[in-house]
């Protein structure tokens, strides 16, 4: 099998198994999500130099224990606060270009932080005013691929000055703005078209949150990467590296997307 057939096959079952699962039931996402993190936790441990055997069992129970828990206003404004720190303190990484290492007790907050609490957040995410929403996180999805999409085609075709050569030298500054244009426009059809909201603003904002924290999701894991000296964080899909590789995206954005709808909720 050539490698573009085998990234196609790889890529159309990663698509349906997560649309597939979140269209299905709040459970149906509880149960890939919680799959998805135990492999995030392995590739992570194996790309900074961490004990897996406690790490996996400590993810495993959190997740356990915490996935259902977003009708806990003070839990939840608690664990997205120690997510969105830790990525603030990643975004600082990425910016400090003679940073390279973390102390060790910095690598397990960073996996906490990082890996393991987005994933929780991601159930909560899916929870809208009348119980769960799977178009919620479906559109967050898509706005992601909107952004990702386009942010390659525009960068292709007119990009001219690099975005962040040192980390990704294909990145440009033209991608950028057009991922951004195109993602926003995607929100304002998402929100009229298949989630019908009342307030179209609500997922313009949305919109601008996915495109650039999906960005520097992206950046973020690709400096690990080469700090690390790997390319992929795994192989479990053919042609696409490890689940880090392919929901480094979804993974940074949800925090931030939790802190607006949290923001929402104080101030209505």
């Amino acid at each position: 099998m050539n490698e573009t057939l085998k990234r196609a096959l790889s890529g159309a079952v990663y698509v349906v198994l997560l649309l597939g699962c979140i269209s299905y039931s709040r459970e149906g996402l509880a149960i890939l999500f919680g799959a998805f993190l135990i492999i995030g936790v392995y590739e992570f441990c194996k790309m900074c130099g961490l004990n897996f055997y406690v790490s996996i069992p400590v993810a495993a129970a959190s997740y356990y224990f915490l996935w259902n828990k977003n009708s806990d206003l003070n839990l939840n404004t608690a664990l997205t606060a120690i997510a969105v720190i830790i990525s603030v303190k990643l975004l600082l990484y990425l910016f400090n270009t003679k940073k390279t290492n973390f102390q060790l007790y910095t690598r397990y907050f960073l996996l906490f932080g990082y890996v393991i609490l987005p994933f929780i957040l991601a159930n909560y995410i899916a929870m809208g005013v009348k119980g769960y929403n799977p178009k919620i996180l479906i559109s967050i999805i898509v706005l992601i691929w909107t952004n990702d999409t386009f942010a390659y085609l525009v960068g292709k075709n007119i990009g001219k000055n690099k975005l962040f050569p040192s980390v990704s030298p294909k990145k440009t500054i033209e991608g950028f703005a057009g991922g951004l244009v195109f993602t926003i426009i995607g929100g304002a059809l998402l929100a009229n078209y298949y989630i019908m909201a009342s307030t179209l603003y609500i997922w313009i904002v949305i919109a601008a949150i996915v495109s650039v924290f999906s960005t520097l999701g992206d950046l973020i894991e690709s400096k690990l990467k080469r700090v690390a000296g790997i390319k992929d964080t795994g192989n479990i899909m053919p042609g696409h590296g490890g689940i880090l590789d392919r929901l480094d995206s979804i993974i940074f954005v949800i925090p931030f997307i939790n802190l607006f709808y949290l923001i929402l909720y104080y101030v209505s």
